[in-house]
């Protein structure tokens, strides 16, 4: 700021104030009087404003030299005119040092150097009071630093003049530990791979319009991996996703690859280029074989395998979902043909596949809307064909666009959507109304209804009251009620389809198990089971169509032997012809059901056959 007495003008403006006041009227002293007084009166002034301003630049002094905070002052170019203590210790210099270097020379990279560059022309072309960002700053060991940067601007000594001025922090932990955040927030915390949330990430951004070329997407799954954690811990299995992540990583090591965790033991592999699907299957095949070396925990070699769906297509032919639907159902599929493998996608299957899903999702609503109605297998005795010795309850869908519809065409699809149960409780509940009804009608000639219990509704805890219900509500013997199994389900590790099959018969419902060999019959003894029908099938049976087999005809001998010392009534299914039962019944089969009677029969019919029986 000028001195007082040196400021151009300043006699001028005095001596007009001066003849102003005594040109007022009340006002008695001469002009030159006056003047004298503004004189006094503006050197007081401008004596208190220099000396309030050394005060001031004694404080901004001795704050500027022990600022925890680097500061940079620089003259209107940008070139650093002095540093404090401060900045030349957090770059390495002494502060001294650092005088004419310009600002944007302190940035490490290129890049660090143009942001300061944009700063000082924000400052400078804008009415923006302060400019910040994070940059690195050039280390005098040659290294980087984060620092979070203040650009401002002082005003100079001259009107519209800007003495630009730097201000920095260190900011090298808070940037490693955002840093850290930032990395654990897209990459799984066991494996060290991408998690979930980055690889859809990488998965769109690998889909937008500018993107060129193939894209491939595996979706892999460790098959049986409970069996690790079960068997031998958590912490083991921690250990094996570890290896497995490993082995993954180097299977798909190229520049265009990324390997994520998206699930406790799934895992997806996205790879971005130009790709043919032979080659991605050779990459897959590799990890496959890969996984199936041994992993050591200490002694201990933990092989796995796993299954993987696989898709490859251009980049345009549809979205993020697509693509994972797509990936989902080969998965699916690898793992429904054995596991161990990988499935390509095929559109055409999946074409066929999305209309017997869109069956599955419909039971519910047909079970409702009554599209479904029972449909029999006739059992007549082999000593009289027409008399009826049991009917085999079924389901029967009609379905509104595919007419009908039989039991091996939506029974899977309603394991599927879990709708196995509810439809299990309608063909009970049904067929007993129907044994009712026969009854009523047709006394002691009645048939028998036996009906095969979904697994699920098997092991289902208020089947026995279910049933109890209904035959208490219809007034039936328990004996009217056959219930039919297998050896598979009589071989569940939890025994559950046993115990509720033997809490049945304790009711007084006779149990029906049907057999292809000895083992089983043996079965029976082995689960102290109260069986008292078994139905032949399969190998056993079907060798007898078209003439006697004899070694066939010795194995029938030996089973109906053995049937006969566990005091079981002995029947056959897939029976084809009238000779083909009088072969049967000769080895000592009691009834039978099949072609030879009718594949499948209505109410009506089951009455006709009732009917004539009787006639």
């Amino acid at each position: 700021m000028p001195e007082p007495g040196g400021a151009p003008g300043l006699a001028e403006v005095v001596q007009r104030w001066a003849a102003q006041l005594a040109d007022t009227d009340g006002v008695g002293l001469s002009a030159d009087t006056l003047e004298d007084l503004v004189h006094g009166i503006v050197r007081d002034a401008v004596a208190k404003v220099d000396a309030g301003r050394e005060a001031a630049i004694r404080r901004f002094s001795a704050l500027y030299a022990a600022s925890p905070m680097g500061i940079a002052l620089a003259d209107p170019t940008g070139e650093i005119v002095e540093a404090n203590t401060a900045l030349g210790a957090f770059l390495g210099h002494k502060p001294e040092d650092l005088r004419g270097y310009h600002i944007t020379d302190l940035g490490f990279s290129r890049r660090d150097a143009e942001r300061l560059r944009a700063g000082l022309d924000e400052l400078e072309e804008t009415d923006v009071e302060h400019h910040r960002e994070r940059v690195q700053l050039a280390h005098a060991d040659d290294a980087g630093t984060w620092a979070d940067i203040t650009l401002a601007a002082l005003p100079g000594d001259r009107l519209g003049s800007v003495y630009p001025v730097l201000m920095v922090l260190d900011a090298n932990e808070v940037h490693s530990l955002q840093e850290t955040l930032r990395h654990q927030s897209v990459h799984d915390a066991l494996t060290g791979l991408s998690n979930g949330s980055r690889f859809n990430t990488m998965l769109e951004a690998a889909l937008s319009p500018a993107a060129r070329d193939q894209i491939a997407l595996v979706y892999l799954d460790i098959d049986g991996f409970k069996v690790i954690n079960d068997g031998l811990g958590a912490g083991a299995g921690d250990k094996v996703l570890r290896g497995i992540a490993r082995k993954l990583k180097d299977v798909f090591a190229g520049p265009e690859a990324l390997v994520a965790r998206l699930s406790g033991d799934g895992f997806g592999i996205l790879l971005r280029g130009r790709l043919n699907a032979r080659d991605v299957i050779t990459l897959v095949e590799r990890a496959l074989d890969d996984l199936g070396e041994p992993i050591y925990l200490n002694d201990l070699g933990i092989g796995v395998s796993a299954s993987a769906g696989i898709v490859v297509r251009d980049v345009a032919d549809g979205g993020p979902e697509d693509l994972q639907r797509a990936a989902e159902i080969a998965l699916h599929r690898a793992k429904e043909a054995g596991k161990a493998q990988w499935m390509l996608f095929d559109p055409e299957l999946d074409a066929r596949d999305r209309a017997r899903y869109r069956l599955g999702a419909e039971i519910a609503g047909a079970l409702e809307n009554g599209e479904f109605s029972l449909i029999y297998q006739p059992t007549v005795k082999l000593s009289d064909h027409s008399e009826l010795a049991a009917v085999n309850a079924g389901l029967r869908w009609h379905h509104r666009e595919q007419g009908e519809l039989d039991s091996d065409e939506f029974y899977p699809l309603a394991d599927t959507t879990g709708m196995t149960p509810q439809l299990g409780r309608w063909l009970l509940t049904q067929s007993l109304a129907a044994a009712a009804r026969w009854r009523e009608r047709y006394g002691d000639a009645a048939p028998e209804v036996c009906v095969r219990l979904p697994r699920r509704l098997a092991i289902d805890p208020d089947l026995v009251r279910l049933v109890k219900e209904q035959l208490d509500r219809r007034a039936l013997p328990a004996a009217t009620l056959r219930l039919c199994t297998d050896s598979e389900s009589l071989l569940d590790p939890r025994g559950e389809v046993v115990e509720s099959l033997a809490v049945l018969a304790d009711l007084g419902a006779k149990l029906v198990l049907t057999v292809s060999g000895s083992a089983d019959l043996e079965l029976i003894p082995q689960h102290e089971l109260n069986v008292q029908h078994v139905i032949l099938t399969g190998a056993v049976v079907d060798s007898l169509a078209d003439g006697e087999d004899e070694v066939a005809a010795r194995h029938l001998d030996q089973l109906i032997t053995r049937a006969r010392e566990l005091k079981l009534r002995i029947g056959s299914e897939g029976v084809v012809s009238d000779e083909h039962a009088e072969r049967l019944r000769a080895h000592g089969v009691l009834a039978a059901r099949g072609p030879f009677i009718a594949t499948s029969a209505t109410d009506d019919q089951v009455d006709e056959l009732i009917a004539s029986h009787q006639a």
